[in-house]
């Protein structure tokens, strides 16, 4: 009997995978893929070329949108205070 060549745990073979096409990580993200090729392009985005086909690990696309997440309190800049001081619109009134 042959014995089986050991396979480490750790890096995944090639086949156990879950690659996805362009087009498929773009609607993930729901971006455009003009958009994808550009993050790609920044090396934002890790993406691997087989011959003429780009493919991106679905770990990675996942990975990727965790990165985008907006902690709490961050957005304040983008709009305004909402506690307005009713006293001097009142003032006005009068």
């Amino acid at each position: 009997m042959a014995s089986q060549p050991q396979v480490s745990d750790e890096t995944p073979s090639a086949g156990d995978i879950d690659w996805l096409n362009t087009a498929e990580s773009a609607a993930r993200l729901g971006i455009t893929p003009r958009t994808l090729y550009r993050f790609i392009d920044e090396g934002k985005l890790p993406a691997y070329r087989f011959g003429r086909v780009i493919r991106l690990k679905a770990a990675d696309v996942d990975a990727f949108i965790e990165s985008c997440r907006i902690e709490p309190g961050s957005l304040e800049h983008l709009y305004p205070d909402t506690t307005t001081d009713t006293s001097s619109t009142e003032a006005t009134r009068t």
